[in-house]
């Protein structure tokens, strides 16, 4: 057993080469349980990159990952079925509604909800927290960028998931998008969850202890 059974999620050395050109240079992560790792760093520091390789998208060249103490190779199906991810881009269907993305994107909502009526009620609440709720049934290529970009954060209350990974999560939004983040960050947190994020705009947090890792510019 790896000494990071006490971590949740945990990345050693990771190194990755494009090309001749090196991305992240024998970078280390550590996400202990109800935390908040906040990643920083300049355009073309590769925070996106090192993103996608902890959550499998992006291939390493050198280094390990580790799911709650055990090498990711033999967990890989229950990280998983832990984690929600949101990349940089929305990732939602333009010519499906919201309602219709969201059930595709959190199907265990469906599971959860055996009625349909009720799971609509319960989507359409959380898409008004988010100020788009009389948009639930319009094609989301007429949504703005950020009205598409609530759309996708709405898998923060409707998807559960022990470990959130975001990319740039405030990207598009206004003051009060950005403050329903924060809230959602904070109460994750507070029920045992982890969440690792990038931003350009640091979140200032009011009591949990954020574990900020800065990348710089591979030499």
């Amino acid at each position: 057993m790896s000494s990071s059974a006490t971590l949740m999620l945990e990345a050693q050395g990771i190194q990755i080469w494009r090309g001749e050109h090196l991305i992240i240079d024998d970078v280390s992560v550590s996400v202990p349980a109800s935390s908040i790792v906040q990643i920083q760093g300049s355009n073309g520091s590769g925070k996106t990159t090192l993103l996608r390789a902890l959550v499998g998208l992006a291939e390493i060249d050198e280094g390990q990952l580790f799911w709650q103490g055990e090498p990711m190779t033999r967990v890989r199906d229950e990280f998983y079925a832990s984690l929600l991810y949101l990349g940089h881009k929305p990732g939602i269907t333009a010519g499906l509604t919201p309602y219709e993305n969201l059930m595709a994107l959190c199907p265990e909502i469906v599971a959860n909800q055996t009625v349909e009526k009720e799971t609509r009620k319960w989507v359409l609440a959380v898409l008004t927290q988010l100020g788009i709720g009389d948009r639930i049934d319009l094609p989301s290529v007429a949504l703005s960028a950020g009205q598409q970009r609530r759309v996708a954060l709405a898998r923060l209350t409707l998807q559960q998931a022990t470990l959130w990974v975001l990319d740039e999560p405030l990207t598009s939004l206004d003051a009060e998008g950005q403050r329903w983040v924060k809230q959602q960050i904070q109460q994750h947190v507070a029920t045992g969850g982890s969440v690792v994020f990038t931003t350009h705009q640091p979140i200032e947090f009011d009591d949990e202890t954020v574990i900020t890792l800065s990348l710089a510019q591979p030499s």
